[in-house]
């Protein structure tokens, strides 16, 4: 109806070689619409208000606090019958206000990073040159440039490509992929190129797309639980229930002794307002030591030290797509790493190069002349086709008139290597047409490509590994350009050059051809009777930094492996650079290691340290043994397609983002955009610095929590009343939970941090060390308040008619004292120097800060509703000193040994299971 493609291309004004114009583009966006999908609206700071005040503590506290107001004014007037309850309210509005904040800074922040990742760049066609673009400003009309692994960013239609199979189980749920071509052009956005090449013309963008459709039928959910998380709503539910244990025992043991008490006074006939008063406020007490023992700042400090270490990553070029995978990155035991691009800078330069039986180091331009003397024109001809008609790169001109080559690293190498050999040389004519592409393949390990010559016959150019590519030649080129015999010797002396090549660290590609008459439309390029033109010797250099975070891995417990397609020379020299291939371990081939049974395994995969001719298949059984057989915390980068099981299969997906494709992205947890091996070691470092910032704030709430529940028990047991009031709990539940977690949960990494063995999978969150901390802090806490509870008056001389209100507030006061210096104490939980790096925590030190000014306030000006008085500076002296002397305690308890938490190790640092189903 259209008139096909032609027709279309006609009405939307966009033509297939120079694109869409750039001054149209607001237009089109105002006809067509946006390239973005419709997004849920955020939720506003009002919702993250009402959503605290959901919890169901609160809300009984709230009832308790408007009956004792009601009873209050009914027995004691107004005002004075108003304070109980009314600072009940207040406090209650105070954690909901501050928990409220903390969630939606929160969500602003997960809604920034969700923006982050789905940043994606793609290739157009516009105004007549090649540029690259968000995917947020392609319009209707562009012409996209499609390649292996990219996800299709709109719908459009086939213009022209190579061999293009597309994977549309995301929108169909069919798994057999699909090929486009010019009778079946329609290429649908949010499916992926599998295979192949292509050029598309955008049609539909945005929300009119089929998957903007679709989209429109669903709603994204939030971010998963992390498995940290869990772990932790476990220890919460088990202190919630015996918070509950020891709330209803206090209420129970106040209400009998309340109960004897009144039948020896007065009888239980006569009841007063002011019985009821302190009944509510007993009731009241046992709901506030429910809230106080129910640490909801356990999943708050979670996120909270999760989603900081996030927005650090994010400046150190690492982009943590899922939650957890900050926290598993902390017990990584293995780093399972790609060669190029990680380890190496990415940018191939061709260094050597083998034709008619001369070898020569082709970096500077005197070498390249040299090369021109030794090989006729005829030689360099064909060279030269097969170099720039076998390829995948091309060349763009940028807008400011630069030429610039696109394509993967070793094709860039070998194509401006092309363009500089053949720079004002008069070549052979190379005026050929493209027949047929064979795109580069990771099991066939090259490319191909058929191209019909002037005088009417096809000539095959092959490309791809060395040892596959001399093995299908029985002819090779001389130096005036003739097809001569391969002999036997001249075959070694190729491959001896091959391994000379890979032994300097240069990976190899070899470059064949094959003439044939004629060819069929489904026949696949010859595998035998090829002439082999040359050997290029690609050099990638190894990224500066590399070495010093190899070793920093090792010194941390973490075992790097290399895992890549080059020769195995070439591996082994990469990684002897890199300081990976150490004497104990070994480098194998994949051939190798995919023959070897389960048993040879289990001997041999401790040792693996190099892991070279590898397909992704072995690098999916290596993750797989390692997390199965080892019970490993494996993490694994990858950048192309075919790593994607690997990066799903591992515990941590590490793609890179600039050299990665977008399946890879896709099936990963992090996205490393600088492709840095660095940068993955600092993802490790803040993983780390997560799982023992959560540690630190356990040991610190669980302190508090013993402690509160404790004196209150007792002292209601032993004197009929509980020392520490609703109003006062409600501020230290404040300060332990949201405050204590912001505090702890944001401690940056420490070079100690990486000196130490990953956490193993299986081993207890809460530590012999921690409790260690949490048992003798607990135990002196306790001494001092019961101290101050049964003998302050008599120890500190404190006389009249207030002595019990000053002992309270006195009691209050060096319990908030102590957990502001058990906070400070909680910083380390091993080291005696609890200062080190504190100054530059700012937000720790303004929580302390906070902390006590609000303690001051509330003891000075706001007793009213506290149930405090205003103490002497003596007083005041006597809490501090109390609270600090329990940085003695830390120090003096860190001086006790304590056995080890860890796993016992076998050799190589690895826990084998033992085999069969009991192992779970």
């Amino acid at each position: 109806m259209h008139g096909g493609i032609d027709g279309i291309s006609k009405k939307i004004r966009s033509t297939f070689d120079r694109g869409v114009s750039a001054s149209d583009l607001d237009t089109r966006q105002s006809i067509y619409g946006v390239n973005r999908y419709a997004e849920k609206p955020s939720r506003s700071f009002w919702m993250f208000v009402w959503d605290a005040l959901q919890d169901m503590t609160l809300i009984i506290l709230m009832v308790c606090a408007l009956i004792s107001a009601v009873v209050g004014l009914a027995s004691e007037g107004f005002p004075k019958g108003m304070y109980d309850g009314l600072g009940i309210i207040l406090s209650i509005l105070l954690v909901v206000m501050v928990t409220a904040i903390s969630d939606y800074r929160q969500s602003l922040q997960f809604k920034e990073l969700d923006n982050e990742k789905k940043k994606i760049f793609i290739h157009v066609t516009r105004d007549g040159s090649r540029q690259k673009i968000s995917i947020y400003d392609l319009v209707v009309g562009d012409i996209v440039h499609l390649s292996i692994g990219d996800q299709v960013p709109a719908d459009g239609l086939y213009i022209h490509g190579y061999s293009l199979l597309i994977d549309e189980s995301s929108l169909s749920g069919e798994s057999d992929p699909v090929y486009i071509s010019q009778d079946k052009p329609f290429i649908l956005a949010g499916t992926k190129v599998q295979d192949g090449s292509a050029k598309m013309m955008v049609t539909a963008v945005g929300m009119r797309t089929e998957w903007g459709r679709l989209m429109s039928t669903l709603s994204e959910g939030g971010e998963d639980e992390t498995p940290l998380q869990v772990k932790l709503n476990g220890v919460a539910t088990i202190i919630g229930k015996i918070g509950l244990v020891f709330a209803t025992l206090t209420f129970v043991v106040l209400m009998v002794r309340f109960l004897i008490e009144k039948g020896l006074t007065v009888g239980l006939s006569k009841w007063y307002s002011t019985d009821a008063l302190t009944i509510v406020n007993y009731f009241a007490t046992a709901v506030t030591i429910i809230v106080v023992a129910v640490p909801e700042g356990l999943p708050l400090a979670v996120t909270m030290s999760l989603a900081f270490a996030m927005k650090k990553l994010m400046n150190d070029k690492a982009l943590v797509r899922h939650l957890s995978a900050c926290e598993t990155m902390g017990s990584a035991g293995t780093i399972c790493t790609d060669k190029t691009g990680t380890l190496t800078t990415n940018h191939m330069v061709v260094d050597k190069i083998w034709i008619a039986e001369v070898s020569k180091s082709v970096t500077g331009n005197n070498t390249l002349e040299d090369l021109n003397s030794v090989i006729s024109p005829t030689t360099l001809g064909l060279l030269l086709q097969g170099i720039f008609e076998n390829t995948s790169a091309e060349v763009v001109k940028e807008k400011d008139g630069t030429q610039n080559v696109l394509g993967t690293p070793t094709e860039r190498a070998i194509f401006e290597f092309g363009l500089k050999l053949e720079g004002g040389h008069n070549a052979e004519d190379r005026a050929c047409t493209k027949v047929k592409v064979e795109p580069f393949n990771s099991v066939k390990k090259k490319m191909a490509v058929l191209v019909s010559l002037p005088n009417g016959t096809y000539r095959w150019f092959s490309k791809g590994a060395s040892e596959i590519i001399v093995q299908m030649c029985n002819m090779m080129v001389d130096a005036d350009g003739n097809s001569v015999p391969l002999s036997e010797d001249q075959r070694k002396n190729i491959l001896d050059t091959i391994n000379s090549f890979a032994s300097d660290a240069l990976r190899t590609l070899c470059l064949a051809y094959k003439e044939v008459d004629d060819f069929e439309d489904d026949s696949d390029s010859p595998t035998s009777g090829l002439t082999l033109i040359s050997i290029f010797g690609i050099k990638d250099p190894v990224r500066p930094g590399v070495k010093d975070a190899v070793k920093a891995c090792m010194s941390a417990g973490i075992i790097v492996r290399m895992v890549t397609g080059d020769n195995i020379n070439t591996a082994k020299a990469i990684a002897k650079e890199c300081g990976i291939l150490t004497d104990d371990g070994i480098a194998i081939e994949g051939p190798d290691f995919r023959s070897k049974s389960p048993e040879e395994m289990r001997d041999l995969i401790p040792k693996i340290r190099v892991m070279a001719r590898s397909l992704p298949l072995d690098k999916h059984t290596l993750v797989t043994n390692l997390r199965g057989m080892f019970h490993e915390v494996v993490a694994v980068t990858g950048d192309g397609t075919n790593d994607a099981p690997a990066l799903h299969e591992a515990d941590i997906g590490l793609a890179m983002g600039i050299a990665g494709t977008e399946v890879a992205k896709e099936s990963a947890d992090v996205i490393v955009l600088d492709d840095n091996f660095t940068t993955i070691i600092n993802v490790a470092r803040w993983g780390r610095a997560v799982y023992i910032n959560i540690q630190k704030f356990v040991q610190f709430q669980l302190t508090v929590n013993i402690v509160a529940l404790v004196i209150n028990f007792v002292s209601a047991c032993i004197t009929g009343s509980a020392p520490l009031t609703a109003v006062q709990l409600l501020w230290v539940n404040m300060i332990m939970d949201t405050l204590g977690a912001l505090a702890l949960a944001t401690e940056p990494p420490n070079d100690d941090m990486m000196k130490r063995p990953p956490v193993r999978r299986g081993e207890s969150f809460i530590t012999k060390v921690m409790w260690r901390n949490i048992i003798g802090q607990s135990l002196y806490q306790l001494v001092v308040l019961g101290a101050l509870m049964f003998g302050g008056e008599r120890l500190l001389n404190i006389k009249g008619s207030d002595s019990k209100s000053v002992i309270n507030t006195l009691i209050f006061n060096s319990f908030v004292f102590c957990q502001v210096f058990n906070e400070i104490n909680s910083r380390e939980m091993q080291k005696i120097n609890v200062f080190r790096g504190m100054i530059s925590n700012w937000i720790f030190i303004g929580i302390i800060a906070v902390t006590v000014i609000f303690q001051v306030v509330i003891i000075e000006f706001l007793g009213t509703f506290a149930s405090t008085v205003p103490l002497s500076w003596q007083l005041w002296l006597v809490s501090v000193g109390l609270g600090s002397i329990s940085l003695i305690v830390g120090a003096i308890l860190k001086c006790i040994p304590v056995k080890s938490d860890e796993n016992p190790s076998g050799p190589n640092g690895y826990v084998p299971l033992p085999s069969g189903p009991d192992n779970i």
